[in-house]
Order: structure tokens, then sequence, then C-alpha cells
């Protein structure tokens, strides 16, 4: 009688147990089923529109076209070339006096400078505007504004009055025996805070002074990029939640130690994010200079083969490739510092 009591007690103790975890299971199906819903107008538009597009590239990339005479009509006509575009672009392809492969290079010397700046910079600015200050939605609206100033064709008319403006400078300074570009400007403003003899005077070493250097050279760039991953940072800061940091402040933490045992580990899978983000915006830009050549390359032609839109297709592979590789390896790398909140089952 006993042991029959002990198994009922047994059997009803774990059906809510079981129930528990179905209920939990459905629910996670229902989100599940959602997710898709939610994507798939875009997969739909990936498959219809976007794939047939990436084949044709593939195709145009390993092929060389030449435009023929038939029938009275100038008909193009390709030939399957191989990786033969590819060994050319990467060993030989030069445009304008610039060798792709230099080009590509000083673009990637270009994102590893940037990257850590706007980083840094975000961060910082995100924790400055999540403190409780007077006017503090003011001074977001003004951080974000340069986003919204400089995109699209905004973007490309600053940039063509910028080159219109630097060739006027020019121009002037050419009579008085000297050209002025935007550098020499720059130098100035270094010159002027002067920020050598600072970090001369506090004997550090000559590569994080040149950078440091270069960084306030760039501080335009790197404000007007800076403007999604703050918006982003400060996101994540507020969902922090606010009872952490009492328990922090009533077991006598401080602010330096807060900041670097409680929210920078929540707010890490962010950083992640943001350095994907920053990467995929410095290679996708108009206005970058791989972009700019891969464009001007297209229209390239020699003897009646247009080896440009080949060149071009097969730059724009590489480029993808590289930048897909470079994104995988940030990703592995910083994946294994994020810290994910997980809740107890």
């Amino acid at each position: 009688m006993t042991n029959d009591v002990k198994i009922g007690q047994v059997a009803t103790s774990a059906a809510p147990k079981s129930s528990k975890r179905k209920k939990i299971a459905s629910l996670d199906r229902r989100k599940a089923r959602a997710g898709w819903i939610f994507v798939l107008p875009f997969l739909i538009g990936f498959i219809v529109v976007y794939l047939p597009i990436l084949f044709q590239s593939i195709q145009i990339s390993f092929s060389q076209y030449t435009t023929e005479m038939v029938g009275g009509e100038r008909v193009q006509v390709s030939s399957f070339v191989g990786f033969e575009n590819y060994k050319q672009v990467i060993l030989n392809y030069k445009q304008d006096g610039q060798i792709f492969t230099q080009v590509l290079l000083s673009g990637l010397g270009r994102l590893a400078f940037e990257l850590p700046a706007i980083l840094l910079f975000s961060l910082f600015m995100a924790v400055m505007l999540n403190q409780k200050m007077a006017g503090r939605a003011l001074f977001r609206s003004i951080f974000f504004m340069p986003v919204i100033i400089s995109t699209g064709v905004i973007e490309l008319a600053m940039s063509n009055t910028a080159v219109t403006t630097m060739g006027a400078d020019a121009s002037v300074d050419a009579e008085s025996g000297g050209v002025a570009t935007e550098e020499d400007t720059a130098n100035q403003i270094v010159q002027m805070a002067d920020l050598q003899w600072l970090f001369a005077n506090m004997s550090v070493g000559q590569g994080l002074v040149e950078y440091v250097l270069q960084l306030v050279n760039e501080i335009f760039t790197i404000v007007n990029r800076s403007g999604v991953q703050m918006l982003i940072f400060l996101a994540a800061l507020q969902s922090v939640s606010p009872a952490i940091y009492e328990s922090c402040k009533i077991d006598g933490a401080t602010g330096w130690e807060t900041f670097w045992k409680i929210t920078f580990p929540m707010i890490s899978p962010m950083i992640l994010v943001n350095a994907i983000y920053t990467v995929i915006d410095s290679f996708t830009r108009e206005t970058n200079p791989v972009m700019k050549y891969i464009a001007g390359a297209f229209s390239v032609s020699e003897a009646g083969v247009q080896l440009g839109k080949s060149y071009s297709t097969a730059m724009a592979w590489i480029y993808f490739l590289i930048v897909a590789l470079i994104i995988a390896l940030i990703a592995g790398v910083m994946s294994a510092f994020v810290f994910y909140g997980r809740k107890n089952d």
C-alpha cells in the first residue's frame, strides 16, 4: 500500500514537468514558425531575383566576350576561359596606373585602421550618452545626424564637393608655390594641438603615436561612420537590468569594476554585431576605393574583346570572398569572448 502511494506521488510530480516542457517546446516551435514567416519575403526575393543574377555573375567571371558581326549586326559571343580572368586580375591587371592587388591591400589596411577606432569611439559615446543628463535626446540626435547626411546621394555630392574644393585650394596655393591637400590641412590641426610633443614627453611607442595622429586626422570620417554603431550600443546598454547595477553598488564595486565585469560582458554580443556591420559598411560604400576601381574596370575593352566586363566581375567575386573571409574570421575570434546570458531550465 505504501509503495503504491509513493509511485502515485512520483507520477503526479513528474506529470507537471513533462507538460511544462511540452508547452516550452510548442512555444519555441511557434516562435520558429513566426520567424520563418517573417523572413519568407526576403527568401522568395533572393531565390527569384538575386540567385539567377549570382549564377550569371559567376558565369561572366569565367568567360570572355567578343563582339562579332553576324548577319550585319553586332553580337556578343562568350567563350569559357576558366580561371584565366582571375589570374590576369591578380597578377597583371592595372588601371590608371594602379594595380588591383595594391588597391585591395590598401583597402584592407584602411579597414584595419578604422574598425577598432569606430568601435571604440561609438562605445565611448554610447556610454556617455547613456548617462542621466539634461538634453540627452538632443545630443543623441546630434551624433546620429552625420549618418543621415553622409548616405547615398548626399554622400556622393559631399565627396564631389570635397574634390572640387581641394582642386580649387590647390590652384590657389599653386600661385604661392605650393599645393595644399586634405592631409596638409589635417596635419596643421595636429600641429596646432601639438600632439607629437605630448606623446614624445610620455615616452610611448612610435607606432602608437602615428596611430593616434592618424585618428586625429580622420576624426571627421570616424564620427560620420559611428552613428549606427552608437545606437546599437545604446540599445544594448539600456537592456541591462538596473537591479544588477544596484547590487554591484551595494557590494561596493567601483564604476571601473562594474563596467568591465558587468557592462562589457553584457554588451559583448553587440560588439560582434557592430564589428561585422562596420566591415560590411566599409567595404560596400560607393565611395570605397576598391568599389570605384571595380566599377571603373567594367567598360574596358581591347581589340573587340570586352575584357572589362569579365575582369570587373572577377574582381567583384575576389572582393566578395575576401570580405566573407574577414567576417568569418572576426566572428570566429570574437565569438570565443562573447557572453550570452542563458536562462536556467
